[in-house]
C-alpha cells in the first residue's frame, strides 16, 4: 500500500542541544536504513519549511502506524496522512 505522509517539525528551541543532535542522527540513521529496505520509497523536503513529504510502500495500515510511531522525531511532528492509488494517466502504471 502506498501512502503519502506530510511531515511538520517541531523540535523545543530550549532542547538540550546533546539531545537533539542524538536525536537527529537517530531519525536520520532509522529513516535511511528504511528507505534501504524499500518501505520509505522517497523523501522530499518542503522548501522554506521544517517538513517533509515522503512515499511509503508498506503491506498494510499497521505497518505505517509502527513505522511512523517508532521515528525519534515522533514526539515534535504532526502529520498529514493520504492513501495513494495509482492514477489511470500515468505512464508508468503497470498496464498489466
Amino acid at each position: 500500500m502506498l501512502f503519502a505522509v506530510k511531515m511538520d517539525v517541531a523540535i523545543p528551541h530550549d532542547m538540550d542541544p546533546d539531545r537533539k543532535t542524538e536525536t537527529l542522527a537517530k531519525e536520520k540513521a532509522y529513516s535511511q536504513d528504511l528507505q534501504r529496505g524499500g518501505e520509505w520509497v522517497s523523501i522530499w523536503r518542503c522548501a522554506g519549511q521544517y517538513s517533509n513529504i515522503s512515499i511509503f510502500d508498506v503491506k498494510d495500515n499497521e505497518r505505517l502506524h509502527e513505522i511512523l510511531w517508532n521515528l525519534p522525531l515522533f514526539p515534535f511532528m504532526t502529520m498529514d496522512i493520504t492513501p495513494l492509488a495509482t492514477h489511470p494517466s500515468d505512464i508508468r502504471a503497470d498496464q498489466g
